[in-house]
């Protein structure tokens, strides 16, 4: 049985044109974040510095993006 990654705290690095975002971890990497992950947490847009949490699903593609934990 596979379960969820853990909730990862990020920041908002750019919010582009079509929806999609890119987000810095805390860890210090850049995640690629698709306009559908940023609509399912409620956005309508995102700001450069925002905090937010990444959610992921079972295969680790970022499914959501939410207010931060």
């Amino acid at each position: 049985m596979t379960h969820p990654a853990k909730p990862e705290q990020a920041t908002v690095s750019a919010h582009h044109p079509d929806g999609s975002a890119t987000v810095l971890r805390d860890d210090g990497v850049l995640v690629d974040v698709s306009a559908e992950a940023v609509a399912e947490g409620g956005w309508r847009s995102l700001r450069p510095g925002q905090r937010v949490t990444l959610v992921r699903d079972a295969a680790g593609a970022v499914r959501g993006v939410l207010r931060p934990v």
